[in-house]
């Protein structure tokens, strides 16, 4: 039998007001990653042969984000409900044949295989018109309510609104996600009334229009963090802590030793190796790679970094987008590193700043150094040899360079380039007064005791 295509239409129109907040709603971001591109990145698996996000208010900003992904923009300018909504996507999806996969914006932890389940459901021997997405949450509120048999056949759907008590008291609950087919949608979307409650057209009503016609929907069950909607900033905290729970879980079942996992926070794309070692208070930003053996120690802020096998990082270390730290190197208690090379065996131990800089294998960075390579309008870059040694406190200033086994002596200020091997001091001369200091505290004491 051969697969049909698939269209997603996800909708996004929704005025968000109660985030109070001038980005979009979809844009705000779980695990790193805005809601909206997170629902992308999962349907990419099914190779989706069109793509349509519905928008309303915000347009602006959801185009921005999407460009270049492929996407198709539709406009809903009045907020008349879900059925209205995905009415506006069928311009885009003129001769489209295939399966149409309805998704929000809002609702970002549903998974690629929860997309695919529905619709191969949509293609059992029954043959259902519709795949609904159900769920079971400790609390059902104001959730539409599914009443379905023991195959999972909709006998009926009902807004909560509509429902009566019978209804509201069945804990079977409608997503608002749902698989159809393409060739019947929008003639089904046609005949919605909006003779209810809110007097808006509703997305589930399909289903029962086509029962009607003799041509029955079915239901499909996942679990309620999976479907998480969010319609506040406390709706997003909660869908994060989710992710953030299941990320943590996979990472240690992928041999990961988090020390105090609820501690943890990880990105969307965090890829830590096994016999990684974390410890507490550790946040990952976008972009990090750890490779085995290496330990992130507690406190410590990863941002766009790599590191390697066996390294070592903080306590309190901050890693900015572009530091990579080599096999065996150590970066330790605040040190701060950007777009900055750390090679293998080095040591930044203790209260530095790496910018712009390249530091060889084997070195030693004492504490306190400090690349200085921002000069106020352009940025240049820092080269430390293989095996040199900066003394504590020194200031290195770029672009400069520092040869193989050259050393830096403490408190100077480097401005030119130092050769492999040499001494490199560039700090004021050190005068001793003999007794100074005895006189200077005497004739303090006096004034003191005559004032």
């Amino acid at each position: 039998m051969s697969i049909p295509p698939i269209a997603v239409v996800i909708l996004a129109a929704g005025q968000g007001t109660r985030m109070k907040s001038k980005r979009h709603k979809v844009l705000h971001p779980v695990a790193g990653r805005p809601m909206l591109l997170h629902l992308l990145a999962g349907v990419e698996t099914l190779a989706p042969e069109r793509r349509i996000v519905v928008v309303g208010a915000g347009r602006d900003q959801v185009e921005a984000a999407v460009e270049g992904l492929g996407v198709d923009i539709a406009v809903q300018s009045e907020q008349l409900g879900t059925g209205h909504a995905v009415r506006m996507a069928e311009p885009k999806l003129d001769g489209f044949a295939g399966d149409v996969l309805i998704l929000y914006g809002d609702v970002p932890l549903v998974s690629a295989a929860t997309m695919q389940r529905m619709l191969d459901r949509l293609h059992a021997d029954d043959a259902p018109i519709a795949v609904v997405l159900g769920f079971r949450p400790a609390d059902a509120a104001a959730y539409g309510r599914i009443l379905a048999d023991e195959e999972g056949t909709i006998r009926k759907m009902v807004e909560y609104k509509d429902a009566t008590a019978d209804e509201r008291a069945v804990d079977l609950c409608n997503s608002g996600l749902m698989a159809v087919r393409g060739a019947d949608l929008f003639a089904l979307l046609a005949r919605v009334g909006n003779e209810n409650a809110a007097g808006e057209y509703y997305l589930p009503d399909i289903v029962m229009l086509a029962a009607a016609d003799g041509r029955p929907s079915a239901v499909i069950e996942t679990t309620a963090w999976e479907v998480a909607g969010v319609n506040s900033r406390a709706e997003l905290a909660a869908v994060e802590a989710a992710w953030q729970q299941r990320r943590r879980a996979q990472a240690m079942a992928d041999g990961v030793t988090l020390v105090a996992p609820e501690t943890v926070w990880f990105s969307h794309d965090t890829i830590l190796a096994a016999d990684v070692t974390v410890e507490q208070n550790v946040v990952f930003g976008p972009g990090v790679s750890v490779a085995e053996d290496a330990v992130i120690h507690a406190f410590s802020h990863l941002e766009g970094a790599t590191v390697a096998r066996g390294a070592s990082v903080g306590p309190y270390a901050r890693l900015r987008p572009g530091a990579e730290v080599g096999e065996e190197a150590k970066v330790g208690n605040f040190v701060e590193m950007k777009k900055a090379v750390l090679g293998a065996g080095a040591k930044a131990s203790h209260l530095t700043y790496l910018g712009d800089a390249v530091v060889g294998a084997g070195a030693n960075i004492g504490a306190g150094t400090i690349t200085c390579n921002y000069d106020g309008f352009l940025k240049y870059r820092t080269i430390i040899g293989e095996d040199a040694f900066i003394g504590s406190n020194s200031a290195l200033v770029a672009p400069v360079r520092i040869g193989d086994g050259a050393i830096v002596a403490a408190g100077s200020v480097i401005t030119a380039d130092v050769a492999d091997d040499a001494l490199g001091v560039a700090r004021g001369y050190q005068e001793q007064k003999p007794g100074w200091a005895a006189r200077f505290r005497a004739v303090m004491a006096e004034r003191k005791k005559a004032g």
